[in-house]
């Protein structure tokens, strides 16, 4: 390896296999060029910036655990000391996967999808409605107090805001009527 001092006080090691080392002056911050064109910087509060010159790719880590990557899509992902990850898409929709299995989506147009562990899924449009999937049924929810049901037999059930309740067979036949 070779050792230089630069007259502002900073030193640059170059190793054989073409890798540098740049330590400041004051010894707060090191950068390392590695032979492959990936670069380590390690800064003076204690963040770690590594890019990664293949994949383009950048991945900090905070003194607090936290980690995030920046890739070249402009996907940005978050992960939590508490193992939460939070993952921006170029899109800007942004989807949350907890610890404990829930999911959240957060959808540009405002709608928002949430996926409990066992597989049940919430949808929330923007407009209001709101849909709940099941194993046993598919449910929509309206503004105006409308809810229609389909169970996983092919039974469906509509309940109306005025009270009317209109179930219907697996074959699409009106089985209750009732006002």
């Amino acid at each position: 390896k070779v050792e230089e001092l630069l007259t502002d006080g900073r030193r640059i090691i170059t190793f054989r296999n073409g890798t540098k080392k740049e330590i400041s002056a004051d010894k707060r911050m090191t950068t390392i060029s590695f032979f492959n064109g990936d670069v380590k910087k390690i800064m003076p509060d204690q963040r770690v910036i590594y890019y990664y010159a293949d994949a383009q790719t950048t991945h900090t880590a905070y003194a607090d655990g936290l980690e995030v990557l920046q890739f070249p899509n402009n996907q940005i992902e978050k992960h939590y000391p508490d193992g939460t990850r939070e993952i921006v898409f170029p899109d800007h929709t942004v989807k949350c996967l907890y610890s404990d299995g829930f999911k959240e989506t957060f959808f540009p147009d405002g709608t928002i999808v949430k996926v409990k562990k066992n597989g049940d899924k919430t949808v929330v449009f923007s407009n209001g409605q709101k849909e709940v999937h099941t194993a046993q049924f598919k449910r929509r929810e309206y503004p105006d107090g409308t809810v229609k049901t389909v169970y996983c037999n092919g039974r469906q059930e509509t309940k109306l805001s005025s009270g009317q309740v209109r179930i219907k067979d697996e074959e699409g036949n009106i089985i209750l009527d009732k006002k």
